[in-house]
């Protein structure tokens, strides 16, 4: 009970302190899912031939998360809660993954306009939960359907694959 109003009174503190929900730039994702991939597969964000993110090779579930990010400022925060592998010998932990980084995606896609903004290596713990509350950047002046990830950061074997993305986004430009 104390780690959950522990947590929300860090996203009711940044949202007010990063002026979320005043901002027109500022995006809010209000869950986070896991990458649905078959074992070995890919599924990549952005056009393959050029700059892109391949996934995870597991299929990944969350029980919940969100993500706000303010696109002028760039201040950023996420949460994720059981962020978990499904299937293999790993089923139900997050396996080899002990560090993951958040990532804005600016202009996913438009082949020389993609741009990926990462926050530091925050840790992954033992049951899939994740916090970070900083800032990013510098995010591009033009931040066109903007995405949000969680990456891989450690092993390194797997450096930056996504394992899960922002839904149910509100805000941002071009909507």
């Amino acid at each position: 009970m104390k780690k959950l109003l522990a947590v929300l009174l860090v996203f009711g503190t940044a949202s007010t302190a990063f002026g979320f929900d005043r901002h027109e730039d500022g995006v809010h994702w209000r869950g986070i899912a896991g990458v649905i991939a078959v074992q070995g597969g890919n599924n990549p964000i952005g056009d393959p031939e050029h700059a892109h993110v391949d996934s995870g090779t597991f299929a990944w579930t969350t029980r919940r998360g969100e993500a706000r990010v303010n696109l002028d400022t760039g201040a950023l925060a996420f949460h994720v809660d059981g962020l978990v592998i499904n299937g293999t010998a790993f089923s139900g932990t997050p396996g080899p993954v002990t560090g993951v980084i958040g990532t804005l995606v600016c202009n996913p896609g438009v082949d020389g306009a993609q741009a990926l903004v990462d926050t530091p290596e925050v840790p992954l713990s033992a049951q899939g939960h994740a916090d970070f509350s900083g800032h990013i950047g510098p995010v591009p002046p033009v931040c066109a359907n903007p995405l949000f990830l969680i990456r891989i950061s450690t092993p390194a074997g797997a450096l930056g694959r996504w394992i899960a993305t922002g839904t149910e986004r509100t805000g941002g430009q071009n909507d």
